[in-house]
C-alpha cells in the first residue's frame, strides 16, 4: 500500500465516501447521537459512516494552502444553479481546525464557493477525524481536483512540486504515489522552469502545455521566450514546436512553416491555395505548377 494510499484509508473514508455512497449526517461536536434502531430489510446489513454531517457555511472556512487558486465564475455560477434545483449531490471533505475555531476544506473548495452563490445555510460534509500533515492535505487536495476538474496546469506543476518538496520524493515516487505516468510530472514540472511571461500563455490557453514543455527543451530563457511567441503567432503545432526547437539547440535556420491559404477570386470562380504542412513554396510556385498540371490534363493523348 503506498503511503496515499494509507492518507486515504486513514482519513475517515474514501473517494466512494467523499460523493455521498452509504452515508448519513451526523452531529456536530458535543452533540449527542441518536440511538440506534432496528430497521427495515432494505438497511440490514447497511454500514453508515460515522464522518458526515450537516455543517453550517459559516462555519466552513477555505484553506489557504490550497493548490488551487482560480476558478471560473461561469462555471461556479452553473454549479450553483444545479445546488439551487437538486441540492448537494457530493459531500466536501473538512477537518477542524481547533486554532481557528472553524471547519477547513480539504476538499471541495469549488462546490462550497458555489454553495455561498446559491445562498445554501448548510452543507454535507465528511470529517477527517485524524489529523494530517501538510503534504498529506495537500496530497488529499491533488487527488480530489484531479478526479474532479483538473487544476491549471501551472497550479498543477506548482502543487507537483510542493510534495516533492514535502516528502523528498522523486518524480518516479510522486508519479508512483499519484499512481499517473513519470512523464506527466516530468512535463509539468518542466512548465515552472519557463519564464513568466511564456507561462502566463500556458495559463490563459494560448500555448497547450505539450508545446510549452517542447518550448522547454530550448536553455536561453530569452529564446524559450521568442520561441513561444512564434508558435503562438503563427499557430505552431506542437510537431512543428520540436522541429523548431531542434533547429534553434543546433544553430540552424528555423524550418518553414506553413503559410496561411490564399484565395483569388477570378470572377467567375475562385482559386484556393492551401498548404498541407510546412513548406517553403510560395504561392506564385504553387500556382504554376498547378497550371502545368491543368495544362497536361487538357493535351490530347499522344500514346501511340
Amino acid at each position: 500500500m503506498s503511503k496515499l494510499d494509507k492518507i486515504l484509508a486513514e482519513s475517515g473514508s474514501n473517494i466512494d465516501a467523499s460523493m455521498g455512497a452509504g452515508r448519513s449526517p451526523r452531529p456536530l461536536h458535543g452533540a449527542t447521537p441518536p440511538p440506534a434502531t432496528s430497521g427495515p430489510a432494505r438497511l440490514q446489513g447497511l454500514v453508515r459512516s460515522k464522518d458526515t454531517a450537516e455543517i453550517p457555511l459559516d462555519r466552513i472556512e477555505r484553506d489557504p494552502e490550497q493548490p488551487r487558486e482560480e476558478f471560473s465564475e461561469e462555471g461556479l455560477e452553473r454549479l450553483a444553479q444545479s445546488l439551487r434545483t437538486r441540492g448537494q449531490l457530493q459531500s466536501i471533505r473538512v477537518r477542524w481546525d481547533e486554532g481557528r475555531g472553524v471547519y477547513v476544506i480539504v476538499c471541495g473548495e469549488r462546490r462550497w464557493r458555489a454553495a455561498r452563490m446559491a445562498g445554501l445555510l448548510t452543507m454535507s460534509c465528511v470529517i477527517m477525524d485524524q489529523p494530517a500533515e501538510p503534504g498529506e492535505l495537500l496530497a488529499l487536495q491533488l487527488v480530489e481536483n484531479a478526479l474532479r476538474e483538473d487544476l491549471r496546469p501551472i497550479e498543477q506543476a506548482r502543487a507537483y512540486k510542493a510534495l516533492l518538496e514535502l516528502h523528498a520524493w522523486s518524480a518516479r515516487q510522486l508519479a508512483t504515489e499519484l499512481a499517473i505516468n513519470p512523464a506527466t510530472v516530468t512535463r509539468a514540472l518542466a512548465l515552472l522552469e519557463l519564464p513568466a511571461s511564456v507561462q502566463e500563455r500556458v495559463e490563459q490557453g494560448a500555448l497547450a502545455p505539450a508545446t510549452a514543455y517542447e518550448v522547454s527543451k530550448v536553455e536561453d530563457p530569452t529564446l524559450q521566450a521568442e520561441v513561444a511567441l512564434a508558435a503562438v503567432d503563427e499557430g505552431l503545432k506542437r510537431s512543428e514546436v520540436a522541429e523548431l526547437v531542434q533547429a534553434v539547440k543546433a544553430g540552424r535556420p528555423a524550418p518553414a512553416t506553413r503559410p496561411e491559404p490564399v484565395a483569388f477570386d477570378l470572377g467567375d470562380c475562385t482559386v484556393t491555395v492551401r498548404w498541407k504542412k510546412a513548406s517553403p513554396t510560395t504561392a506564385p510556385q504553387a500556382l504554376r505548377k498547378a497550371l502545368k498540371l491543368a495544362q497536361d490534363r487538357e493535351r490530347p493523348d499522344q500514346a501511340a
